[in-house]
């Protein structure tokens, strides 16, 4: 056989080098699109048209050497230190995003009874931890939650108050006073294990387990079958100063209005901002706004529960395309206390849901917090900074 031979045996024809597979170009064409999702999903807001993703990539690889990438999955305690005193937005989805606590489209049966559930739920949580509910929102397939969480509270409580609120949060199978009594007893008895349930009253992960699991428990009683109900983690952003706190409960008691499901607070309901309106007396507007729920911490906000519903009740008019208003004529005067410019603090609110990711604050803030996460960067620093350049 001929050195020819054996080339034109072994050596594929020319077409197959020119001519890419279907599988190549639909490799091709995959990696195209996950590529713009992925540029869609880390684009943030702006300022005044200033677009800081240039800026977030600089500061971030400047000033944070070393370390992982925000959107890895991480131990809650990495950010939240045990045993330490903060203030949280918490987001809690139902599985797959289904309406499970609202109106079903395809069957048409209505399970918004579920958010009455929570609200009552919320209330016995707030009586048990140490805790102060600074705002909420139930909607259909997810609740928002601003909690602020002090051990120091839980520290003075005696041992049979620890007791008794923990046998309240998981009571005996036999639900008799006697049973509850002897529980408590059980529980004073064990001097070790009540120090750990004095720590559990005071840590966020027991209260977010506490507010999800008897609810899926009900839900699927009512529906007959098993399985989750919510999805396995919750959402927890730090909120590091009284300006993310404030902008954090306004973008939550916003959430109706901003989905287009109400045009007014008063019609907000499972929000915490109808509870307050609610259960609202002349003398109250006055008094230093309080939380809405649970033990009155020593930090609060310098404003006046009045100031705060003028400050939501203008937020919401800028926040909906169909409600714009005048900026900086129609702000509250009390604005200017957190944000002398009304177009930022617009801007403040819309990026608790989409700007920032594990914390919420100034530029500091956040490259301190990723460095003790051994990050390179946190979504939020170029916002942040943005933000600070608009002065």
């Amino acid at each position: 056989m001929s050195s020819f031979d054996v080339q034109q045996k072994t050596t594929p024809p020319p077409h197959i080098f020119c001519k890419p597979s279907l599988r190549v170009v639909a490799e091709n064409r995959g990696a195209a699109i996950r590529e713009e999702d992925k540029e869609k999903r880390t684009r943030t807001p702006t300022v005044s048209g200033f677009s800081h993703t240039g800026m977030e990539q600089f500061l971030t690889a400047q000033a944070l050497p070393g370390g992982h990438a925000d959107a890895m999955t991480q131990a809650r305690r990495a950010l939240i230190v045990p045993g330490s005193p903060g203030t949280f937005h918490c987001v809690q989805r139902c599985v797959r995003r289904a309406f499970l606590c609202g109106v079903d489209h395809h069957s048409g049966k209505s399970f918004e009874h579920r958010k009455r559930w929570i609200e009552q739920r919320l209330s016995v949580l707030a009586e048990c931890f140490a805790i102060a509910i600074h705002a909420f929102a139930v909607m259909s397939n997810h609740l928002h939650l601003v909690v602020q969480l002090d051990p120091a509270v839980a520290a003075h409580w005696s041992d049979a108050d620890v007791a008794a609120r923990w046998v309240r949060l998981f009571p005996p199978r036999e639900k008799s006073d006697a049973a509850r009594a002897a529980k408590v007893a059980l529980l004073l008895a064990q001097p070790e294990r009540l120090a750990v349930l004095r720590a559990r009253l005071a840590n966020l992960s027991w209260l977010m387990r506490c507010l999800a699991e008897p609810t899926a428990r009900a839900a699927n009683a009512e529906d007959g079958c098993k399985g989750r109900f919510w999805e396995g983690r919750f959402k927890a952003q730090l909120l590091c100063d009284e300006r993310a706190v404030l902008a954090a409960m306004a973008y939550v008691d916003l959430n109706p209005v901003r989905a287009g499901i109400v045009n007014r607070l008063e019609d907000s309901a499972h929000t915490s901002v109808k509870a307050r309106l609610d259960s609202l007396q002349a003398e109250e507007l006055t008094r230093p706004l309080a939380p809405i729920r649970g033990v009155a911490l020593a930090t609060c906000l310098p404003l006046t529960l009045a100031e705060y519903l003028a400050l939501v009740e203008w937020t919401g008019k800028q926040v909906r395309p169909d409600k714009r208003g005048a900026l900086a004529a129609d702000a509250p005067s009390v604005l200017a206390q957190f944000d002398p410019r009304p177009e930022r603090w617009v801007t403040r609110v819309k990026a608790i849901g989409s700007g920032y990711w594990r914390v919420v604050g100034e530029v500091d803030d956040l490259i301190e917090h990723a460095r003790r996460l051994h990050q390179r960067w946190l979504k939020g620093v170029g916002l942040a900074a943005a933000l600070a350049r608009a002065d």
